[in-house]
């Protein structure tokens, strides 16, 4: 939710050094991928695979630079994605972790995005180094679709990496499910979930197709079906088998999601990373262009949050998850409208916090209560 007043967003001058509580959440980005996927809008790339071991050097100066300007002695949580985090060998992560391992001491979860063709020495490595938590890119469990995609795996391929993960010692497994595809149907679907029931997974992030701009399909909405009931109730049967604690995710709650609906402080490392520094309401945004990146990790752009921006952000971000938003930072006019959406049944009040029945409603109703 960047701020659209440009004016707010200035360069790094390098003069940055703010005191901060010590602990925080820690996202870092892998830029690196084996194929781009037809609907990827993310910051990820297949031609680049030779800056690897200096992508290495920019994270960490770029780490160690934050540390000592932000005060970090602790993260809470650790969520290395991309990209495709499994691309990157086993000696890249040895290195990573010897960085990371004196900030991990109380660290509640670590997770890592990967491909579902992993191989179970990658998995077993990986765990080993301390990962707990493992995030696949299936999508689907249909050969069809997975080409219609452009993903580079099979859906046997896929089970037996989930299977081999939980070999490996990990307990907390996710997977990614795109749904509202053309090529999507009630059978289809009915068979994705038949396979995830006999699957060691914990976790669904369930999410309908998008036709995003700088993607191999924009523009082109003939790749998207629009069949609102199934849609309904393909999300219903994904909560009979999960609770649903945000928009689109399912299971087990994710420790550092959750964080950023809680709107706590984070670290952004690597291209195209972004980090929020509670204290003095800012974000920071790292270069996406992975030379530019790896030229000069230190070089920022910011932007600067209004208290309005961080109480807007709380609503909606509450509304969209089980976390809702405390009912204290909301003005007279505002009590009112939720007063009114209390008693419409679309919200409701739990001590002294406000949640939503429905989190598909978020915008709308976040928009309604802060007009």
């Amino acid at each position: 939710m960047k701020n659209k007043n440009k004016s707010n967003i200035k360069k790094n001058k390098n003069n940055f050094t703010f005191s901060m509580n010590n602990s925080s959440l820690l996202y870092i980005h892998i830029p690196f991928c084996d194929s781009k996927c037809n609907y990827c809008a993310f910051n990820s790339y297949t031609n680049l695979n030779h800056l690897k071991k200096n992508y290495f050097k920019a994270i960490k100066k770029q780490f160690l630079n934050e540390i000592e300007k932000f005060d970090i002695e602790e993260f809470e949580t650790v969520f290395i994605g991309g990209g495709t985090p499994s691309t990157m060998p086993i000696s890249f992560y040895e290195d990573l972790f010897k960085l990371l391992n004196p900030f991990l001491k109380n660290t509640k979860e670590i997770t890592i995005e990967s491909n579902p063709n992993a191989s179970f020495k990658w998995l077993k490595n990986i765990k080993n180094l301390g990962v707990n938590r493992i995030s696949f890119g299936v999508q689907s469990f249909n050969d069809g679709k997975l080409k219609f995609l452009n993903r580079n795996h099979s859906a046997k391929i896929a089970t037996d990496t989930i299977k081999n993960a939980k070999k490996a010692g990990f307990d907390n497994i996710n997977i990614d499910i795109i749904y509202a595809t053309a090529v999507d149907d009630y059978e289809l679907l009915q068979n994705d979930l038949k396979i995830m029931d006999s699957l060691p997974i914990t976790h669904i992030s369930a999410y309908s197709l998008m036709i995003e701009e700088n993607t191999k399909w924009q523009d082109d909405y003939s790749k998207k079906k629009e069949d609102e009931e199934l849609e309904i109730w393909f999300i219903k049967e994904i909560k009979k088998r999960f609770g649903q604690y945000e928009i689109s995710n399912f299971g087990i709650p994710c420790l550092h999601n959750l964080g950023y609906w809680e709107h706590k402080k984070y670290l952004g490392i690597g291209a195209g990373a972004v980090g929020f520094i509670k204290r003095k309401n800012f974000r920071y945004y790292t270069q996406k262009n992975v030379y530019k990146y790896i030229k000069n990790p230190i070089s920022y752009k910011y932007e600067y949050l209004s208290p309005n921006d961080i109480k807007t952000e709380k609503i909606l971000l509450g509304l969209r998850s089980k976390t809702g938003f405390d009912k204290s930072i909301l003005n007279e006019n505002e009590l009112k409208r939720v007063e009114i959406l209390i008693y419409e049944k679309k919200l409701y009040k739990k001590e002294n916090k406000i949640h939503s029945y429905d989190f598909l409603l978020a915008d709308a109703l976040s928009e309604y209560i802060t007009e």
